[in-house]
C-alpha cells in the first residue's frame, strides 16, 4: 500500500513538473510572437512615414518629423531589444531611400553610421529614460513626454552629429555653404528641426503611453 501510494505521488509530481514546463514554454512563445508582431506593425508604420508626407508635420517655417516615434513607442511598451530592432529597420529604410532616391545630401545617409546607428540608439535610450522617469515621477504622461522628447533629440543630434564628424565640410558645400560654416549650419539645423521634433515627439508618445497604461489597468 505504501509503495503504491509513493509511486502515485511520484507520477503526479512528474506530471506537475511537465505541465509547469509546458506552461512556461507556451508563455515565452506567446511573448515572442507578440514582440514579433509589434516589431512588424511599428516597423511598417515607420517605413510608411518615411516614404510618404505623413512623416512630416509643418510647424511654422520648418517640418518636424515623426518617423522615429514608432521606435520610441516600441521600446517603452516591449523593451530595448524591440525598440532597437524597429530602429534598425527604420535606419535601413533611410539607407535604402538614400540609394534609390538620392538627393544632394544622400551621400551621408549611405553610411550606416549616419542612417542606422543613431536610430538603433533611440530604442535603447528611450527605454531607460522612461523607466527612470516613471519611477521618479510616478506619472505616465510626463514620463512618456520626457522619453519622447529625449528620444527625438537622440535622433536629431545623433544623425547630425555623425554627419558633422564624418562629412562636415562636404555636407556644408552640398548645402551651398562654405566648409568653414559646417558647424554653424548643422547647429542651426539641429535647433530649427530638433526642438519642434522633441516637442511633437513628447506629446505623441505621452498620449500613446497614457492609453496603453489605462488598458493595462
Amino acid at each position: 500500500m505504501n509503495t503504491e501510494t509513493t509511486d502515485v505521488i511520484k507520477v503526479k509530481s512528474s506530471d506537475v513538473v511537465v505541465m509547469t514546463s509546458q506552461k512556461k514554454y507556451q508563455g515565452r512563445k506567446s511573448v515572442n510572437v507578440r514582440r514579433m508582431a509589434i516589431i512588424g506593425v511599428l516597423s511598417a508604420i515607420s517605413i510608411m512615414l518615411s516614404i510618404t508626407p505623413l512623416g512630416f508635420i509643418p510647424i511654422g517655417p520648418v517640418n518636424a518629423t515623426i518617423m522615429h516615434i514608432p521606435v520610441i513607442i516600441g521600446a517603452i511598451i516591449e523593451g530595448p531589444v524591440v525598440g532597437m530592432s524597429i530602429g534598425l529597420i527604420f535606419g535601413a529604410t533611410s539607407l535604402i531611400r538614400a540609394l534609390t532616391m538620392p538627393t544632394i545630401t544622400s551621400f551621408a545617409f549611405i553610411n550606416p553610421m549616419v542612417s542606422i546607428l543613431p536610430r538603433v540608439v533611440i530604442g535603447l535610450v528611450a527605454y531607460y529614460v522612461y523607466k527612470i522617469s516613471v519611477k521618479t515621477t510616478k506619472n505616465a504622461f510626463l514620463s512618456g513626454w520626457i522619453s519622447g522628447a529625449i528620444g527625438s533629440l537622440v535622433n536629431t543630434m545623433g544623425v547630425l552629429g555623425m554627419i558633422y564628424v564624418l562629412y562636415g565640410e562636404r555636407y556644408a558645400k552640398a548645402m551651398g555653404e562654405s566648409a568653414a560654416a559646417a558647424k554653424t549650419l548643422l547647429l542651426t539645423l539641429a535647433t530649427t528641426s530638433g526642438i519642434p521634433e522633441a516637442i511633437v515627439g513628447g506629446f505623441v508618445v505621452s498620449a500613446v503611453v497614457v492609453i496603453l497604461s489605462k488598458r493595462k489597468k
